[in-house]
């Protein structure tokens, strides 16, 4: 178990020190680098996915990510130089909706070997979502501006992208990643497979830690600068309520900061939640105005020498901590 979290901490320290060499990792001689040595060359778009790569790929594969550490991905423009290289990935790995520059070179570069993780479980519209009690309604009004923070490709669908934050939708991406990673490469399908396994088995164990961690709260309500929580808040019965929309460091509305302090009155919310990536400004602000704490709830979009873990799994059991003392866990 130390060993495996061993990969993607080497592998984030590495892209760390590359700086913007990590930019143009999908360059036409690394591609070929890559090649020489016998493993299949992956291009990652964001953590999320690189993290199923290394973790699923294991020691056949060579991973490069175009989102280098510390970078809000929504944002992310790519070079020419960095598009043209795609063409040369053997494996493309990446989740449509999130980065419109990505989904744009990924069309361009025709890698027969290209994955959505968007297509590998099913995306939701939580605004369509009448009658359920987890917030949607209130969350679908979030996500009808996601345009606004770069997810112009899901904006007209209504599709929200977030689904690495929900373990088992997760889990389901990681089944199809390592499906593809097998036709990619039958040679080590049966590695792939193994792997595959051990993935799954540890998100069907993060899972059930949320589903027991959260079953007895004082709230079920959450404030975040960033709506990217409305699967988790689905699969565990919270209220996801979003300051400003997607965009992390908007500035609320008078009246959104009204509709914020009567919630949190009303549900009896404790904390307004910021993130790693972006200014906690706009929440230290609403949170003093309304007498709340303040808190780190981590999107996962990019592990940082200041995420609450090394990985993947260590950041959302400290998403899980978090939430069990801001709602109040029994």
């Amino acid at each position: 178990m130390n060993v495996r979290r061993l990969i993607p901490t080497a592998a984030v320290a590495g892209a760390v020190a590359l700086g913007l060499t990590t930019l143009s990792a999908c360059s036409s001689s690394d591609a070929a680098e890559g090649g020489s040595d016998g493993k299949l060359d992956v291009v990652a778009s964001f953590y999320p996915m690189q993290f199923l790569a290394e973790e699923i790929g294991g020691s056949h594969v060579s991973v490069t990510t175009l989102t280098k550490p510390g970078t809000e991905p929504h944002d992310l423009e790519l070079s020419p130089r960095q598009t043209g290289g795609l063409s040369d990935a053997d494996y493309i790995l990446f989740l449509k909706g999130v980065q419109p520059a990505v989904d744009d070179a990924v069309e361009q570069a025709g890698v027969k070997n290209t994955v959505d993780a968007a297509k590998l479980t099913t995306l939701e519209n939580h605004g369509s979502e009448v009658g359920h009690d987890h917030g949607h309604e209130e969350e679908g009004e979030e996500h009808g501006h996601e345009g606004e923070h770069g997810h112009e490709g899901e904006e007209e669908a209504g599709l929200d992208p977030h689904i690495w934050l929900d373990p088992v939708k997760y889990a389901e991406v990681a089944e199809g990643v390592g499906k593809s990673l097998e036709k990619a490469d039958p040679d080590h399908a049966a590695d792939y497979r193994k792997n595959t396994d051990a993935l799954v088995t540890e998100l069907n164990a993060l899972d059930t830690a949320y589903e027991t961690g959260l079953k007895n709260t004082s709230t079920k309500t959450f404030i975040t600068t960033h709506s990217a929580f409305g699967y988790l808040a689905e699969r565990y019965g919270l209220t996801q309520e979003g300051i400003a929309g997607i965009d992390p460091e908007a500035e609320p509305s008078p009246a959104r900061i009204d509709e914020i302090h009567s919630v949190a009155e009303e549900s009896k919310a404790t904390t307004v939640f910021f993130e790693t990536l972006a200014s906690d400004k706009t929440a230290k602000t609403l949170a003093k105005d309304l007498g709340l704490k303040t808190g780190v709830l981590d999107p996962l979009e990019g592990i940082t020498d200041k995420s609450a873990g090394a990985d993947y799994i260590e950041v959302m059991k400290s998403n899980l901590i978090a939430l069990q003392k801001a709602l109040g866990a029994k």
